[in-house]
């Protein structure tokens, strides 16, 4: 069973979104791109509701959101009860953010990191695993 990914963000992530899921399908995992599909501006809660609604119901293991600062997405998403989305630029941030705070979500600022950058973000936050523990009972209170 391979892993399915939803992604989307906005025209400032257009870019490295694009890359992303270009890399992603080559390594065999399932993408549903939500857009945007150029790198006109758009608003991106338009493409981001569609992502978190896909994690939330189980269409998707994970979601990955790009836009310029990466809070934008981040914010966006949080507004779903199920959603813990991430805003991450260095490797530690991602795979605490799966190991500490069961993170479902990875945010990327793409006008502050690298795409190579972007790609290691990606990869550490699909390979680390939430630890569980004490982490459980603090993620059981996030959601209002």
């Amino acid at each position: 069973m391979s892993l399915k990914i939803a992604i989307g963000g906005d025209h400032a992530g257009f870019t490295y979104k694009e890359k992303l899921v270009e890399r992603l399908k080559a390594n065999g995992t399932e993408v549903t791109d939500h857009g945007p599909f150029s790198d006109a501006s758009v608003d991106y809660p338009d493409f981001v509701h569609p992502v978190a609604s896909d994690v939330e119901s189980g269409k998707a293991d994970f979601g990955i959101l790009i836009c310029g600062s990466g809070n934008g997405v981040a914010m966006t998403a949080n507004k779903h009860a199920d959603i813990r989305a991430a805003l991450c630029w260095n490797e530690d941030l991602a795979a605490l953010a799966r190991q500490h705070n069961n993170a479902n979500v990875l945010c990327i600022p793409a006008r502050f990191i690298s795409y190579g950058l972007a790609e290691k973000l990606v990869d550490v936050f699909l390979a680390s695993d939430f630890e569980g523990g004490r982490h459980s009972r603090r993620v059981d209170k996030i959601k209002c």
